[in-house]
Order: structure tokens, then sequence, then C-alpha cells
């Protein structure tokens, strides 16, 4: 499976696209403006002590102060406390922790007022960005993360990621990462430091070590709300997580974003440079890869299935539904159930990558086509698992219920895409919506397809609005031009103004408006 990186820089941010095989499986939207990233760290104050909780509510700069809950203060957060206010002080030179004297850890049934004092400075770390009305979630379990590796501040440990499965490799990582592990420092090692080599590994951790420092040197003159370490743009971040062999080409549409990736690249995998290339076409990066009509066509509430199914998804403050329908999708299969399973394993397929595409989190629940068989639920099940390997975020599958519904909870640390697919109608001014305009050539040129095609018409006329007229006849060569070639026969295409943007009608030699009879 072949991987690409497509990024669209403007002054208002930036467009992420991650494409697998040519189809769009992420998508980001990073704001220039935009702050309380996930892996930011913070000069935060304790604003309110909410022992019902068992919480703290830390102002870190956003509107609302941010959550911070006792489990995830870290069990050694007397020891980043006693840093902090050492570094603050100035009574340490730097963020070293070769000579430095661990504190107590804390009881893992506490409370929060035992630890924290309201108006102190903490050290925190984003692990949630806010969402709806929710400020950000917080950590005092200080990482930072390397391409290879993760260092943890105040850890002695070294620990494996468990998708590294093979004894030998696993013992092989215990004993360099112990090796080149700093004093006070733990790592956790990531599942691409397989089969590398002890100089990268080594490298990245010095990478992340110094990133730690040059933290700490900020820290000493920081004024509460400062951001004291900021993680790397989502573009790099991923980059850093899924840059593999299976990565084909990185594009990218400015001067200044091509030299920050090039530097980048360099520092985590200088043999991966040649597939960086700047996009220097007539038209926009987006349109030329494909990329806008995908994203127009995925991000709606209906989101259509190849075979003639489709799924409706719809969000609500507590959980996100999806229902899949069969749709007009043919009856070529034996029975009713060999139809549902061939449905239900094309959506469980779609509905993995919507997930990663929509990054939806919390709670989702899908209702599937009904089927009888125990088997056929199974192999559901097993698809929608193996599809979801690819993602990075922590998630949950259950098997099918008896209602034939599927439970899985996705982590969600950022708010969820959603983009408006929906077009104002300029008939109506808005008091309805059409099909996005993107897509309306796409169903004309489907329908006309099938029309010379299946149902083999001599002669075909093609009538619709002024706007779309333009768009078939002009250029060259045209889309008029493209059919004849394909086709071998002159589609007629007039003009009537009293149709809508969106509406259109094919008419057969005697005028007579032509009915469309596919399943």
């Amino acid at each position: 499976m072949s991987s690409e990186l497509v990024i669209s820089a403007s002054p208002k941010g930036t467009r992420i696209c991650l494409l697998h095989d040519k189809r769009l499986v992420e998508y980001h939207v990073e704001e220039s403006e935009s702050s309380f990233t996930v892996g930011d760290i913070y000069l935060g104050t304790v604003k309110k002590l909410v022992t019902g909780l068992n919480a703290a509510f830390v102002d870190i700069g956003y509107e609302k102060d941010a959550f911070l809950h006792y489990h995830d203060l870290g069990s050694n957060i007397n020891s980043l406390n006693k840093l902090t206010k050492d570094v603050i002080a100035k009574r340490v030179p730097s963020g070293k922790l070769d000579n430095f004297k661990m504190e107590a850890e804390i009881d893992k049934l506490g409370k929060i007022d035992k630890i924290l004092l309201k108006n102190q400075p903490i050290l925190v770390q984003v692990v949630k960005e806010p969402i709806s009305t929710k400020g950000p979630r917080l950590s005092c379990d200080i990482s930072i993360a390397g391409r290879y590796a993760v260092l943890v501040p105040f850890s002695n440990s070294v620990n494996i990621s468990k998708k590294i499965t093979d004894k030998a490799e696993r013992n092989r990582l215990q004993r360099l990462m112990n090796s080149v592990r700093p004093p006070n420092f733990g790592i956790i090692v990531r599942t691409v430091a397989a089969d590398k080599d002890v100089d990268d590994l080594e490298r990245d951790i010095k990478t992340s070590l110094q990133k730690w420092e040059d933290g700490m040197k900020t820290l000493r003159d920081a004024k509460p709300c400062d951001r004291i370490i900021g993680e790397m743009n989502r573009a790099s971040s991923i980059l850093r997580d899924l840059l593999n062999d299976s990565f084909d080409s990185i594009t990218v549409d400015t001067k200044e974003m091509y030299e920050d990736t090039r530097h980048f690249i360099q520092t985590i995998a200088p043999d991966k440079e040649n597939l960086l290339k700047l996009h220097n076409g007539k038209s926009k990066l987006f349109e030329q890869v494909g990329i806008e009509k995908q994203i127009k066509s995925l991000f709606g509430r209906t989101v259509s299935l190849q075979n003639g199914g489709y799924l409706i998804v719809e969000h609500t403050e507590a959980l996100h539904v999806i229902d899949v329908n069969s749709g007009n999708k043919s009856n070529n299969e034996g029975s009713q159930e060999d139809t549902a399973l061939h449905t239900n394993q094309e959506a469980a397929k779609e509905i993995a990558r919507q997930l990663r595409l929509r990054d939806m989190g919390g709670i989702i629940v899908i209702d599937f086509i009904d089927m009888r068989k125990a088997e056929h639920k199974k192999q559901i099940f097993d698809v929608m698992r193996e599809e979801m390997k690819g993602d990075r975020s922590k998630f949950t599958v259950l098997p099918l219920s008896k209602f034939g519904l599927m439970q899985i909870t996705r982590q969600r640390v950022r708010p969820e895409i959603n983009i408006v697919t929906r077009e104002t109608c300029p008939t109506c001014n808005g008091t309805g919506t059409v099909q996005p305009s993107i897509l309306i050539s796409d169903t004309i040129e489907t329908n006309l397809d099938y029309i010379l095609t299946k149902q083999n018409e001599p002669k075909v006329t093609l009538v619709l609005h002024p706007y779309l007229h333009a768009y078939f006849t002009q250029g060259f060569p045209s889309a008029r031009l493209k059919w004849f070639f394909k086709y071998k026969t002159w589609v007629n295409i007039l003009i009537d103004s009293s149709l809508a943007l969106s509406d259109f009608k094919f008419q057969d030699s005697y005028g007579e408006e032509i009915e469309i009879n596919a399943n």
C-alpha cells in the first residue's frame, strides 16, 4: 500500500491530507493561530481544587480553565513540582537530572488537595485539546515524543511497544536503551524503532533530551500561562509517526513549507528527502490531486458506498450514530443474507476510514443491516478490527449485539473535523440545500455512461442549467469532446434557464425524456 502526504499552506493555516493508494484516509486542518495542541507543555497556575471530583482547574491561558484529574498527576508529581520551583528560583543551572534527588511517589488513591495548593505554579502537558464547551485536559506525567522513543522525566524504566513481538528484537532494544538512557529519565520505545541502529536511537534520545533542557531554560524566566515546550506542527508529527518505506511522495505548495519539511526530514530520516516535492503547477494542489472532490463527497451526512449502499452519519452530544443502508445495490447475490453480508463488509471498511478521516471520538454506535447467521456477524467484527489496525488513536471494538448494533469507543484528543458539504441553493436563496456542485458533473457523467452503454440510446440530448452547459462545452478538449472519443457519438447539450443549478435531464431523438433504469 502506497502512502502520500499532501500539504497545502495558506495565511489562515495549513491543510494536511494523508492518502493511501490515492484514497483520503486522514484530513487535518491546522490554523495558523492555533495553540493548546496535544503535547504542548505550559506553566500553569492552579485556580481551583474540587475535592468532589478529586481534580483541579488550571489556568494555562485558554478562555476556560483546563482540567487536571488526580490520576493524571503521575506518580512523580512531587519530583516535578520540586524541579519546577528550583528552576523558577534559578537554584539549578539546567534541566539535567543527573544529580537530582527524587521525591517519594504519591499514593494512587490519594486526594488532590494534599498534593496541590491554590495559586501554585505547575508544569502541565496538554493531552486533549479544547472540545466543544470544555477546556483542555491536562497531565503532569510529562513526556517528550521522538521518532523512535518517548522520553519520560522522573522515571527509570524502559518499556517496549507491544507491537514489537520478536523476542530477540525486544531484548536487543532493552539492552540498547538501558545503555543510552539518561539518569532519572525513562524511555518508551516506539514500534518504528524495530531493527534501527544504535546510532539512530541514541541521536533520537539526545534530540528529545535537548528539547527538554531548552524548555527548562525557557522556564527560568517564564510567566504564568507561557508555553514552555511546544509540540511540532501537525504535518511534522504525522511524518515523525508514519514516515516509512511505504511512502511514495510528500508534496507541499509553498517554498517556506518545503524548506521547513525538508529540514525536518533531514533530521529524522535523511534517506527519505528525495520524496519531498514542491508543487509548481498552475492549478491548486488539492484540485490537481483530486482531494477537493474527495473531501466534498466524504464529509456529508450521507456517504455513498461503491456498490450502491450508503451510510447515514449523525452526531449528538453523547455519541455518534452510523446507519448502514443497502440502497439500490444490485441483487446479484443468491439471497438477502448474502446481500446484507457484502454490504456490511463494504460499510465496515468505509466506517473505519470515516472514523480516522473525521477524527470521530467517544462512543460510536453502528446499525448494520440485519444478518441471521452468527458466522456472518463474526466476519463483520473481524473486518472492522482489521481495518482499524492502522488507526493511531486508541480504540475498542465490541462484537455485534443481537440487535445488529456494533459499539466502538475511540480516543478523542482533538475536536472532530466537521466540513459543511451542503451548498446554498442559488434558486431558493438558502431555503433549501443542494448536492455539492463539484459532484453534479460526476452524477451526469455516470447517468450518461449508463444510457449510452446499457440502454443503447442512439442519440442523446442533455438539457441543463447555463452554468453546467459552460462546464461541459468550454475549453479544449471539452468534456463533450471527450465523450465523443469515448462513446463514438455526439451528445447535444441544450440550455434551459428555468432549471435549477443541480437539475438536468436527458432526451432521446424524439425529444422524450429518458428514464434511467439503473438499479
